[in-house]
């Protein structure tokens, strides 16, 4: 008989667990079953970590993974067992029902929760950023057409802006009776800053995005992003790869590295798109450029006078390449199991 791989012995594992746990009704055999499967030193759960080692360096992330939920299960059981047990004995008790209940004991510990793993790659993002003196800006996510594609040179036969491409919403803007639609681009927020805001300008924006993408394993219908924009005297491209080498090295450690490709975008030029090499793996991360001096003109500035660069990176592409993610929708499902691993 072939030899059991990995995932096959936690699976083996779960059920022997689950069927003593659920035989237990004695305080000794509670505890013979605790130290059997969650022992700290001969342990059965313990035992298997330490083969941990021997699988593939491919499937290790998922190894890892189903590990948690295996041992996660087993504490469980254990937790059931507990209080079967516990009132099995208060049921033997002589004591009546009526005088069990001692107030003076201490009540049972609440499980805290922590920050969803978007909210806490967000909140390192903007401590990131905030150390290379760009400061955060908000905007609305239902947004107008002035914003979300004209201001930002993109024209109204550019294929972003077809309805099937987009969250277009039923009502019109009240005021203007201009179509509003869900955001497709955290670069409004870029807009909108400009617009109130005189040069030099040095923004993030973080927020949802909306785009109407069939779910996968790396598509959402929403998803976050993260834009920068600097807009001051004499901007360059060497200013925009400095940054992003600055912001790669921060996030995902020194020994990542950035490269640039040609590349389009109506609101940049020239465009790039940005890649990061890291663990041996190049994983294209999201598009740069000069800001088009369309978009400068757009929101009153002088191009003659100033420059500037924009970039845009997908929070969730981030948030899954560090911690070995590979399915957007593990982060949606509100699974506590998934999300308390990180």
């Amino acid at each position: 008989m072939a030899e059991l791989t990995f995932l096959e012995q936690l699976d083996v594992l779960a059920e022997a667990a689950d069927s003593t746990f659920e035989a237990v009704r004695t305080p000794e055999a509670l505890e013979e079953a605790r130290i059997e499967f969650l022992g700290a030193k001969k342990g059965k759960l313990k035992s298997i970590q330490k083969q941990m080692g021997q699988v593939e360096k491919a499937d290790r992330p998922a190894a890892g993974k189903r590990f948690n939920e295996i041992k996660q299960a087993i504490e469980a059981q254990l937790e059931r067992a507990i209080l079967r047990v516990q009132t099995l004995d208060a049921s033997d008790s002589d004591v009546p029902s009526g005088e069990i209940f001692d107030p003076s004991l201490p009540g049972n510990a609440c499980r805290l929760g922590h920050l969803h793993p978007i909210t806490q790659t967000i909140e390192e993002l903007k401590d990131i950023m905030g150390r290379l003196g760009f400061t955060v800006a908000d905007g609305p996510e239902v947004e107008g057409e002035w914003y979300n594609f004209e201001a930002l040179n993109i024209a109204e036969s550019h294929p972003a802006r077809d309805p099937l491409d987009n969250f277009y919403l039923a009502t019109a803007n009240s005021n203007s009776g201009l179509p509003r639609l869900l955001r497709s681009q955290t670069s409004t927020v870029q807009i909108r800053v400009m617009e109130s805001t005189p040069p030099p300008v040095r923004i993030i924006s973080l927020g949802r995005v909306y785009r109407p993408d069939t779910a996968d394993a790396t598509h959402y219908p929403m998803f976050h992003q993260m834009e920068g924009l600097l807009i001051d005297h004499q901007v360059t491209m060497a200013d925009l790869k400095s940054v992003l080498r600055l912001f790669a090295t921060s996030y995902l450690g020194s020994e990542v590295h950035i490269r640039f490709r040609p590349s389009f975008f109506p609101f940049t030029e020239p465009s790039v798109e940005a890649d990061f090499r890291w663990h041996d793996e190049w994983i294209e991360f999201g598009g740069a450029g000069m800001v088009d001096p369309n978009v400068l003109e757009a929101v009153g500035y002088d191009p003659e006078q100033v420059t500037g660069f924009a970039f845009g990176l997908g929070i969730e592409r981030l948030c899954m390449r560090r911690h070995a993610i590979n399915d957007i929708r593990e982060l949606y499902r509100n699974d506590v199991r998934f999300l308390q691993q990180f």
